[in-house]
């Protein structure tokens, strides 16, 4: 199966990795250490701008403020319980937050918060599946890509400012 990556040069953000297949999106990498850890075990993934146009365009409307949801097919490997995670975090409101609390709530765990946590942090494809829109329940922004909160308030800040 043929496998590409590509780069969008974000300005809010910098470089951001793409990682599709034939059959969707496999990886988001904000952060551009992330995408180099991941080519040096992935060291016959090739550049490939034909195969992740869609998904290049995608991302960059949403920067652009053009689009609020993401219409791609993705390709996600994840538990059973992750992935009720995923689909939950994309039922969460372009420019809107929830805590971890009440994501556990609406996908029927409302005891598992610490693993709607763990679940939100293995998110392979970050901005399309919105880890970012998951705060804490004091309003705090806690937890995103280790200890990454400038990004996901650059993000968040991002969605009010094209909040329709």
């Amino acid at each position: 199966m043929r496998r590409g990556y590509t780069i969008y040069e974000s300005s809010l953000l910098g470089p951001i990795g793409i990682v599709v297949c034939e059959k969707g999106v496999e990886a988001i990498f904000l952060k551009e250490d992330g995408f180099k850890a991941y080519q040096k075990i992935n060291p016959d993934l090739e550049r490939d701008e034909m195969l992740c146009g869609e998904a290049k365009k995608q991302i960059e409307e949403y920067f652009k403020g053009e689009r609020q949801v993401f219409q791609l097919d993705l390709v996600v490997e994840g538990t059973t319980f992750q992935k009720k995670v995923w689909e939950g975090l994309k039922q969460i409101p372009y420019g809107e937050t929830i805590s971890y609390k009440e994501l556990a709530e609406r996908i029927g765990n409302p005891k598992a918060q610490r693993a709607v946590g763990g679940a939100n942090g293995a998110n392979p494809i970050p901005l399309i599946v919105p880890c970012h829109r998951v705060i804490g329940k004091n309003g705090k922004m806690v937890g995103f890509m280790g200890n990454q909160i400038d990004i996901k308030e650059k993000l968040l800040a991002h969605e009010l400012k094209y909040k329709s």
